[in-house]
């Protein structure tokens, strides 16, 4: 059976994590399990977990007023579930739902933050772990306004 602490190791995001690190994230970590249709996250409700994609996938989503949701992006296996809990007022800002049985890390953001702010080490670690992954989902966010806006034209 693996440990928590090894399965939070082989996931991508904190693949350069000290083995130190790796033991104070462990402590904010736990396994959830989501069945297809069910919500990882809801816009505007408190930011207080984020996950990251075991097994499964999951759609990030945004419901316009009157509007049947849009997917904005589809979530797999390594993919990072959220970003809200970083920074105030630490609310999602879309929805997240399982399109399948999706096996989730849980990483308690309140714990997350404490730790960051007791050990600035290790916060630095996790900076170092989610500028890349937001770096990342802003050139995607870029790409899709261009394809949106960008006709024949261009």
């Amino acid at each position: 059976m693996e440990t928590l602490e090894r399965v939070i190791g082989t996931q991508r995001v904190f693949a350069e994590l000290a083995p130190e690190h790796l033991a104070v994230l462990t402590g904010c970590a736990r396994n959830h399990r989501f069945t297809a249709g069910q919500y990882l996250c809801r816009e505007g409700l408190p930011a207080n977990e984020f996950f990251i994609i075991r097994q499964g996938r999951a759609a990030l989503e945004i419901a316009p007023p009157a509007r049947h949701a849009v997917v904005l992006e589809t979530l797999g296996p390594g993919d990072v579930a959220g970003a809200s809990w970083l920074i105030p007022p630490y609310r999602w800002s879309a929805d997240i739902r399982a399109v399948e049985t999706t096996l989730a890390l849980g990483i308690d953001a309140a714990c997350l933050r404490s730790k960051c702010e007791t050990d600035h080490d290790f916060g630095y670690a996790m900076m170092k772990c989610f500028l890349p992954m937001l770096v990342q989902s802003l050139n995607a966010a870029r790409l899709q306004v261009l394809d949106v806006y960008a006709g024949p034209y261009y």
